[in-house]
């Protein structure tokens, strides 16, 4: 009988393989990013890079924060037993949300792919920030279940650049589009994942109660 992995493990071992890849790809491997700014022509704003690479560092490491963060949180351990750290830690990703949004508006304007991709991402940090704030006010009023489902929401876009890549990759590798246009759709493609994957979890989640339900009426 093959013993399956829990969710919560294989979660956190791509969380930590993708935090590798991330530090060591933007610090280590290609700190100046040279690839990916090569792709950036016909901006209408000038991009500088020095600036544009600071703030990028910082967007970085943040992500990383947040993505460390609220993987701790949704530790069952952590919540149970560990509130105060639960309740520091919950903030400390708050504010790596906030700052990772705020570098990424600066950035918006110079996204690969032009305005469309830009209106992406503004898009996708003003639903990040609504989701987050959502889970604070919620947790504030002593709404626990609804405070973890919107964080469930919110965390989702801590992956955004994982699948931003990811589809890009197939469609520019796979499917013969240009890098740009690949990537385009990566941004749309990653918005509407994150939207439908939570949702999906929870109807998961409340067939999963519904059939235990079930168990005891037998």
């Amino acid at each position: 009988m093959t013993r399956k992995i829990p969710f919560y493990a294989l979660s956190a071992v791509v969380v930590f393989l993708y935090i590798l890849y991330a530090l060591i790809n933007n610090y280590i491997l290609d700190p100046g990013a040279e690839t990916f700014l090569s792709y950036k022509t016909d901006l209408e704003l000038e991009l500088k890079p020095r600036i544009w690479l600071t703030v990028m560092y910082i967007h970085v490491a943040f992500a990383c924060v947040a993505m460390a963060a609220g993987l701790v949180n949704f530790s069952s351990c952590t919540y149970a037993k560990r509130r105060r750290l639960h309740r520091v830690n919950g903030y400390v990703y708050m504010l790596s949300v906030l700052i990772v949004v705020l570098t990424s508006g600066y950035m918006a304007p110079y996204a690969t792919g032009g305005k469309v991709s830009s209106m992406g991402f503004n898009l996708l940090n003003i639903y990040w920030l609504i989701a987050t704030s959502t889970a604070l006010i919620h947790i504030l009023k002593k709404r626990v279940e609804k405070h973890r489902r919107w964080m469930v929401r919110s965390y989702a876009f801590c992956f955004t650049n994982m699948l931003i890549h990811l589809i890009s990759y197939v469609t520019h590798e796979w499917l013969g589009f240009t890098y740009v246009g690949g990537y385009t759709i990566g941004v749309y493609g990653a918005i509407a994942l994150l939207l439908v994957i939570p949702e999906l979890i929870f109807r998961a989640g409340n067939a999963q109660d519904r059939a235990e339900s079930n168990k005891f009426r037998i």
